[in-house]
């Protein structure tokens, strides 16, 4: 055990007018899990006003902590052995949403538990949200839109795709917000899918320099599986469009892919043979998709856990009260990065039915 410290920071001197040092040093078992410390003109934590204190350029200061494996270590070591760090950590989200301009503009009482997920994901800080099924105008976000957005995520960037004709209007719809320091390249690609669905504003990529990270609102096969043939060839076109991502740079791909894989990802796969979501085909493709090269991380990470679901029909006014789902929201990623994934999970969305958002925290 050690401990060090040239002063001994107080509340005070931190800048900390309402809470302890401990909310802004998070530690977990001993283990200090966080470090934000730039200079004395930033803030030590997110509550907190910038620092004054009669300290000058630096905070000078020890902590001991210790874990199993490991002796004690000086804060400062920590310090320096994370800033010795070549990746990047991100932390990202993924939500159908099920209709952007409900969630921003109604009181309706859906529109109220859909707000209180947007709060949420407000408190996770995310780099990056991937947002599907906006169902917006072939103009995008109006005005009031993104006032809104504006003010639950300020300092984000938007980028979004709308259905246009000769697709349906008000139809579909994907969207971004990424935090304003990113400077990716946006493309809104084409994979040459069949029908209008090139046209239906389903997939955004964002391209950085070291990856990719692209959000797709894969198509339903439809009541009566009407869609379902034109559904396989897009799953081979997109299966083609990750792969070629894939050979250039490595790839974070997330969204509703309206399948769940295997039986374990539906409460109900006895029942449900033939309904949209779950037929041999849509499974086969999705199964195609993986074999190209890309991990499902939900289940790299929790492996075969069940009764864990992205997704409860509204139709069924219980369903999620009996945890009666589906899983067809993921987070994917190329095989070779796979093992740089720390969280691969599912956000609680409270009562509301419907998706859930996904959360994926890597180390690039």
């Amino acid at each position: 055990m050690f401990l060090g410290l040239i002063p001994i920071p107080t509340p005070i001197s931190l800048g900390i007018q309402n809470g302890s040092v401990e909310d802004c040093f998070p530690f977990k078992r001993s283990n200090l899990i966080r470090y934000q410390i730039k200079n004395m003109n930033k803030t030590i934590c997110n509550n907190s006003p910038p620092i004054i204190s009669p300290f000058t350029s630096i905070i000078h200061f020890t902590l001991l902590f210790t874990t199993s494996n490991s002796p004690s270590q000086s804060f400062f070591d920590t310090i320096e052995k994370n800033e010795s760090r070549k990746g990047i950590y991100m932390k990202l989200i993924s939500w159908n949403i099920d209709s952007l301009n409900a969630a921003l503009t109604s009181d309706s009482a859906r529109a109220q538990l859909s707000q209180a997920v947007l709060q949420t994901l407000v408190g996770l800080d995310a780099d990056i949200i991937a947002i599907q099924e906006t169902k917006l105008s072939a103009n995008g976000p109006t005005k009031k839109h993104l006032k809104v957005l504006d003010e639950l995520f300020p300092h984000y960037e938007t980028t979004w795709r709308s259905s246009i004709e000769p697709a349906r209007k008000g139809y579909a719809g994907t969207m971004f917000l990424y935090k304003e320091n990113l400077s990716p390249k946006i493309t809104f690609p084409e994979i040459g899918a069949p029908s209008t669905m090139d046209a239906e504003g389903r997939i955004i990529t964002l391209e950085f320099e070291k990856f990719f990270v692209t959000q797709v609102y894969t198509p339903n096969a439809g009541d009566g599986l009407k869609r379902l043939e034109e559904r396989q060839i897009w799953d081979k076109k997109y299966a083609d469009y990750l792969t070629a991502l894939d050979i250039e740079k490595p790839v974070l791909a997330t969204g509703d892919y309206n399948v769940a894989h295997n039986e374990i990802d539906l409460a109900h796969p006895s029942s449900n043979r033939r309904s949209p979501g779950f037929t041999d085909e849509e499974r086969s493709g999705f199964t195609n998709l993986l074999n190209r090269g890309f991990t499902d991380t939900f289940r790299y990470i929790h492996g075969d856990i069940p009764n864990v679901y992205s997704w409860w029909a509204q139709r069924s006014k219980t369903s999620k009260i009996n945890n009666s789902g589906w899983r067809i929201d993921y987070w994917l990623t190329s095989n070779r990065i796979a093992d740089k994934v720390t969280k691969s999970e599912m956000i609680d969305s409270g009562t509301r039915q419907d998706h859930t958002p996904i959360v994926l925290e890597i180390e690039l």
